[in-house]
């Protein structure tokens, strides 16, 4: 039976484990990424394990999260960055330069290497052929310092790709037509590679959007072949010699196949507020639009807003509408610039943003009340604009351009005629333009270990977790609905600042669920904490989807929270939680989850045995006398790490050894 291509690059990359779907396997890192907003915490751990320089192939720093710098915090950040890359021997890109997920699949990311990125759309490069997977920076420091990666072999899912996009018909439609399918949870333990015909017609940039999304799907990663289109892409970046052409065995077997007609499909959006909230535009048409945004590492391409630009030269955007543009990197600003396309968004009324994540993580642009949003982005779960509520929809960048020049919501396709405007058909230029000046390389080791690391008092060293106790005693300190994601947890937009700074960003732990006049989640956990009495959080389906952020299990860690019970928890979260020490339960009957109420008081006797040894967990509710069932599904290294008191300490043990 042949491979898959996700099971051929894990093959190659194996240190210990088998590749077999659901068993855990260590692999290789070849590369890694890091930003500003998870990149702090996971340098601090980097030094914490005394490693004197990376041992990747190639680690890089970007700095595209915090960048409008309101106080010091964020430049305070950017600085240390700077100087602890220099240091490590890590590649980094300054502000300014652009957002992590473009930049590296134009400069860095390579077909058939391995690619561990502090973000979860980290996946973006699967558009180009790499393994690409997002991971919390703890597990980032672990590769950079060398170790292996832990995951437990995902099953494949095949997506056979047929014909063609018609005009007007995104990239972004293929996505939501999987998002409409497969939704947001229930696809852990998954991954996606897509295969056959379609495939050939999508450009790089267009399978990294359709990649990008991916972590929307909540699997471990999604890839396509590396074939011609790859070729062409990594030529035009003068980077031909990191071409190779990769593709799974025509025998291959994957776990499951659905099959997509490019040809079928037909523009739609992702109406408020979670991305698998999937409807054809022609159901929303006509809904008025005050605000546009298109860019995001998910639609900030060359070859996307060279389209926009194309189509506004048809005349200015509607008077009631703000649109702006934010390019995804310096590269793609730069050719803007030259080419005039840049002063073409400037005169039909566009405002141009900085080459960074921006409104995209509630950083700015936030809607006025009432508003409906329109955005090219990848997310738009409750409140993430920095409006509450908020009313965001998901729309590829064909959508919001035509949106932007009627002022409601329009079908593209309507565009020749309502205004006359054809389909702009943008082929990716023979060259790109290359200016690599805001990518500091590493200097020599000798010339490293004479940098001076900056460290603003800003920067706080987190605190490790204390070991788990023999009989855990917990309160319920919050019970959650299904689809909580990690903004719930941890919010972004002005709260981002704080994350260097874990006593200071655990205040605002579930900060939306927070009432007026009553104590805060954090105020409530740190005064069981005192009277040393764990917490515990109880949770429905889906637990921490969304972003990377290991905040969302450091800082409830910080508070006392020992335990999250919940009916499923997702990947990357499942994972930073037992890299802190939280042991993550699921219920083995989910009915129980009706049964627990907030501030009841759990008791699990012989916890570090079971740890040790059971795959359930026997919970007593000491409140209502009622008994019921976790399932600890650990694997020997999981169980390891949480007796160790965390990754930290488990590492330093095994270096030890």
């Amino acid at each position: 039976m042949g491979q898959t291509l996700i099971q051929k690059i894990l093959a190659d990359h194996r240190v210990d484990g088998e590749i077999a779907a659901g068993q855990e396997v260590g692999i290789r890192i070849d590369q890694t990424l890091t930003q500003d907003a998870t990149g702090t915490t996971a340098f601090l751990f980097l030094e914490a394990m005394g490693l004197r320089r990376s041992k990747t192939q190639l680690s890089v720093s970007y700095v595209d999260h915090n960048m409008s710098q309101f106080g010091p915090e964020n430049h305070n950040d950017h600085l240390y960055l700077q100087t602890v890359a220099a240091k490590s021997g890590v590649h980094h890109s300054r502000a300014g330069n652009g957002i992590c997920h473009q930049v590296h699949l134009e400069r860095f990311a390579k077909p058939g290497a391995t690619l561990l990125g502090s973000d979860s759309h980290t996946p973006t490069c699967g558009g180009i052929g790499a393994l690409a997977i997002g991971a919390g920076g703890l597990d980032v420091a672990v590769a950079m310092a060398g170790g292996p990666f832990y995951l437990k072999c995902p099953k494949v899912l095949g997506v056979k790709l047929t014909g063609k996009l018609n005009d007007w018909v995104a990239a972004k439609d293929v996505i939501f037509e999987l998002l409409s399918r497969l939704s947001t949870k229930g696809n852990v333990g998954w991954a996606v590679e897509y295969f056959g015909q379609g495939t050939s017609t999508l450009s790089v940039p267009q399978r990294a959007t359709i990649t990008n999304m991916g972590a929307e799907l909540g699997v471990t990663t999604s890839i396509f072949p590396s074939d011609e289109q790859t070729g062409k892409f990594l030529t035009a970046q003068k980077r031909q010699q990191d071409y190779r052409p990769l593709a799974a065995d025509p025998d291959a077997e994957y776990d499951r196949i659905i099959e997509v007609n490019l040809s079928d499909l037909v523009p739609m959006a992702a109406c408020p507020s979670s991305p698998d909230n999937v409807k054809k535009i022609t159901e929303l048409a006509g809904t008025q639009t005050h605000q546009i945004i298109i860019g995001s590492c998910t639609n900030s391409s060359f070859a996307d807003l060279m389209m926009i630009a194309k189509v506004l030269k048809a005349g200015r955007i509607n008077n009631m509408v703000e649109l702006a543009v934010a390019p995804g990197s310096r590269q793609v600003l730069n050719m803007l610039a030259t080419n005039g396309a840049l002063a073409d968004m400037i005169s039909a009324g566009a405002r141009i943003l900085e080459s960074g994540c921006g409104p995209c993580i509630g950083q700015g642009f936030s809607p006025a009340d009432g508003a409906v949003s329109l955005r090219t982005f990848n997310r738009n779960f409750p409140g993430r604009s920095g409006t509450t509520p908020d009313s965001v929809y998901l729309v590829s960048p064909e959508i919001a351009v035509a949106s932007a020049l009627t002022g409601k919501i329009t079908d593209p396709r309507d565009l020749p005629k309502l205004l006359g405007v054809e389909y702009p058909k943008i082929d990716l230029p023979d060259e790109f333009t290359l200016d690599d000046s805001m990518i500091e390389k590493p200097p020599s080791e000798a010339e490293a270990a004479k940098v001076q690391v900056l460290r603003p008092a800003t920067i706080v060293v987190p605190e490790m977790p204390p070991p788990l106790p023999k009989k855990l005693k917990a309160q319920v300190l919050i019970k959650c609905g299904d689809k909580i994601t990690t903004d719930h947890i941890m919010p972004a937009g002005p709260f981002l600042k704080l994350r260097s700074n874990v006593p200071q960003y655990a205040k605002v732990v579930f900060n939306c669920f927070n009432e007026p006049d009553k104590s805060t989640f954090a105020e409530r956990a740190l005064e069981l904490k005192q009277k040393q009495i764990a917490g515990v959080i109880a949770a429905g389906q889906s637990y921490g989807q969304g972003s990377s952020r290991e905040h969302a299990a450091l800082c409830p860690m910080y508070l006392g929270v020992r335990a999250v019970i919940a009916k499923s928890i997702e990947r990357i979260h499942r994972a930073n939680l037992i890299n802190f020490c939280i042991v993550p339960i699921e219920f083995a009957d989910p009915a129980d989850y009706d049964k627990i109420k907030p501030d009841d008081l759990l008791q699990i006797d012989n916890l570090l045995e079971t740890i040790k040894h059971d795959d359930e967990v026997t919970i007593t509710d000491k409140t209502t006398s009622f008994e019921f069932a976790g399932k600890l599904t650990l694997s020997d290294r999981e169980r390891q790490i949480l007796l160790s008191a965390g990754l930290l300490n488990y590492t330093r043990k095994k270096n030890n050894e």
